[in-house]
């Protein structure tokens, strides 16, 4: 038996993992933590859309994270990516 995740999960209920040279990731490009974790970075804004309920709108982009393609692109909130990354939106002054 082994605990994945808080389930209790039998080795035979376990799908084999095949290698998928497209998701590879050169790790020798990462700054490895010391806990093996890495920091993530917007490279680019793929896509926007606006969300809009009855009493305000929020804009979404899709943004290309660093280390991944662009099929692996996240919706995330404008105004958060503007906190957290000014420097990936042009200036206006």
């Amino acid at each position: 038996m082994i605990i994945i995740d808080g389930a209790l999960s039998h080795v035979s209920q376990l799908r084999r993992c095949f290698k998928d040279p497209i998701r590879a990731v050169d790790h020798d490009m990462l700054e490895l933590q010391q806990d093996l974790s890495y920091k993530e970075h917007p490279v680019r804004i793929l896509d926007q859309a606006e969300r809009k309920t009855r009493r305000k709108v929020t804009k979404f982009l899709k943004v290309q994270w660093s280390n991944h393609s662009e099929d692996e692109a996240t919706w995330e909130r404008e105004d958060h990516l503007r906190d957290e990354y000014p420097g990936l939106f042009p200036s206006t002054s």
